[in-house]
């Protein structure tokens, strides 16, 4: 489902109209109002697509509140040193209002979800399908919006109550807890689970809307972020089973980042953000929700972060040295590389003469001679999904929101890496949790893993932690949830092992982008830094704006804001940290 613009206000207050007795009363339907609107089923629908499309703007997904984990995660760096810094840096200062625009952008959603739920009632029972389906696809935006707000914020403002947005007490609410936020995603990812149908409903709920599925995956993840394994993997379990319709993994890894009905919606995708294919899309950028255009695009600008310099990317964004070396230290059955990091990072390897498109890049052959880097003054490995480096399609970036391959927020596959986790961490190390496991590595031709492989919990927790998800999933968005979920910014070793991870080189010699670099060698080679080597306790968070707690008194900073440590609330809640565990032995 490719989502159009449809530009129409809702509006805070309710409309009063006077008119005197010989005159006519005529309501604008150009000027709809609270009051006016939203009181038929299609209306209703009109303000899910407007949902949909506020999940599309630069501090939710098209930009900004994207790459913004990406960063924090450490399969990534700031190639630019510049734009994203603060945030790979993890050293976000509260006057930034970079960091406010997911925060803005999140809330803007939240309000046209609040509209439609308060046209539902409480009562599901008293609905008929299509009031079902649209009041499940507004609880999954909503518990969406509130994922990424805790996931960021911490302790942002909970509002579900639509008419709290007609007082100054409601716009003006204090913060809630981070527990108090994730039950509300929790129980409204678990409302939608059971009004929505799924994607083997057929039509628009093949191809974009949100399903069931994609409500369990989700529903899944947030009871995760709070180490509820046993209750996340009777869900997973439920995926796996069908019971929320039919997925599988695509024989290609590639085809999930490729643009065009060929490939988007495919069997393995739960959710995706909807992008129209470049070419098919309006002219204007159109960066805030109020800068509304009826020439709109309807594209991300992800490529445009991550494109090469040479071929017309800001160049802000690179894979780790790390990922990298992880990728070329284990070989197929067939002795080739993992095929996935032809499709994360664009480099020139021999194996790839005759895979895929080649040794290409956005078109041009690469050679052995040259490396292609992300940033002309920093270098970098490019990252080359959710870009057309590898798809032979386009011969440059088009900078801007202009990039049409939908954004996959899950996939399949995690559904079994996160069903092997839940399993491993409720009764393992087991083989159910290792065939899981395999079926994604399977899919890469990798050797099959063995339960003899795996003596302990932590063993497998750190393969699938540090091995298995890193090469299905680097590069994507959710690894800085997953670091925050684990603790390891509250444990010495693991925050030591980021630290590791996070070693780049800056360098404008381009023979020197593919090496190994080691976080022992910082204090004597300048060229070395590590992102997490300015990390402060609780900057795993980002601050709230100073300007908007300037503009709400009862609003109260978090972590971030205050540089206090979260270790506390992890441990009080009887969760451990998995302690780092050398795979070689």
């Amino acid at each position: 489902m490719k989502l159009y613009k449809l530009s129409f206000a809702l509006l805070l207050g309710i409309a009063t109209l006077s008119s005197c007795d010989d005159k006519l009363d005529v309501v604008n339907p150009n000027q709809q109002t609270s009051g006016s609107f939203g009181f038929t089923a299609g209306e209703l629908e009109e303000s899910i697509i407007a949902a949909y499309n506020h999940t599309r703007m630069e501090g939710t997904y098209a930009r900004v509140g994207y790459n913004i984990d990406v960063c924090r995660g450490d399969e990534a760096w700031n190639s630019s040193q510049v734009w994203y810094l603060p945030f790979d840096d993890l050293d976000e200062p509260i006057t930034d209002e970079i960091g406010q625009w997911s925060w803005r952008d999140w809330y803007y959603t939240i309000n046209v979800t609040n509209f439609v739920l308060s046209r539902c009632g409480d009562d599901n029972a008293a609905l008929n399908d299509q009031m079902r389906h649209i009041k499940g696809q507004a609880l999954f935006i909503r518990a969406l919006s509130y994922y990424n707000l805790a996931g960021y914020y911490q302790n942002p403002i909970l509002i579900t109550d639509y008419d709290a947005y007609s007082s100054l007490d409601g716009l003006y609410a204090p913060n809630s807890t981070y527990d108090q936020v994730l039950d509300q995603v929790e129980a409204d990812f678990a409302e939608a689970m059971q009004l929505l149908p799924s994607k083997d409903a057929g039509g628009e709920w093949a191809h974009g809307r949100a399903t069931s599925g994609a409500a369990a995956g989700f529903y899944a993840r947030a009871l995760m972020m709070r180490h509820k394994y046993s209750e996340a993997l009777t869900v997973l379990k439920a995926i796996i089973a069908g019971q929320y319709g039919t997925y599988k993994l695509m024989a290609n890894y590639g085809d999930n980042f490729r643009e065009g009905p060929a490939f988007e919606n495919n069997d393995e995708s739960l959710y995706e953000v909807q992008f129209l294919d470049y070419g098919s899309q309006g002219t204007d950028d159109e960066w805030t929700p109020v800068n509304t255009s009826p020439y709109a695009t309807q594209g991300h600008a992800i490529e445009s972060n991550f494109g090469p310099g040479d071929f017309g990317g800001w160049a802000d964004i690179s894979a780790s040295p790390w990922l990298y070396q992880l990728f070329k230290a284990e070989r197929t059955n067939s002795g080739k590389l993992d095929p996935r990091l032809y499709w994360t990072i664009c480099t020139y390897e021999a194996d790839w003469e005759g895979f895929e498109y080649g040794n290409v890049c956005y078109g041009t052959v690469m050679t052995p001679a040259e490396n292609i880097v992300t940033n002309n003054s920093n270098g970098g490995l490019p990252i080359a999904k959710w870009t057309n480096m590898r798809s032979g399609l386009y011969n440059s970036v088009i900078t801007g929101l202009h990039c049409g391959i939908n954004l996959r927020l899950m996939r399949y596959s995690d559904v079994l890496l996160r069903a092997a986790e839940c399993e491993n961490e409720v009764n393992g190390p087991t083989q159910q949790a290792i065939d899981w496991i395999n079926q994604v590595r399977n899919r890469a031709d990798l050797p099959s893993l063995s339960l003899a492989q795996f003596n302990s919990k932590d063993k497998l927790f750190e393969q699938i932690a540090n091995v298995e998800r890193p090469k299905e999933f680097g590069c994507e968005f959710g690894r800085g949830f997953d670091l925050i979920r684990w603790g390891f910014f509250y444990d010495a070793g693991r925050l030591q092992q980021l630290k590791e991870h996070g070693t780049f080189r800056r360098t404008t010699d381009k023979s020197r982008v593919k090496e190994p670099v080691n976080y022992a060698d910082i204090a004597s080679d300048a060229e070395l830094k590590s992102s997490y080597d300015t990390y402060v306790s609780g900057h795993e968070f980002l601050p709230i704006y100073q300007g908007t707690l300037n503009d709400n008194p009862n609003l109260v900073g978090n972590s971030a804001n205050n540089s206090t440590d979260n270790s506390e609330y992890f441990r009080e809640k009887g969760w451990t940290v998995h302690p780092v565990f050398d795979l070689s032995k």
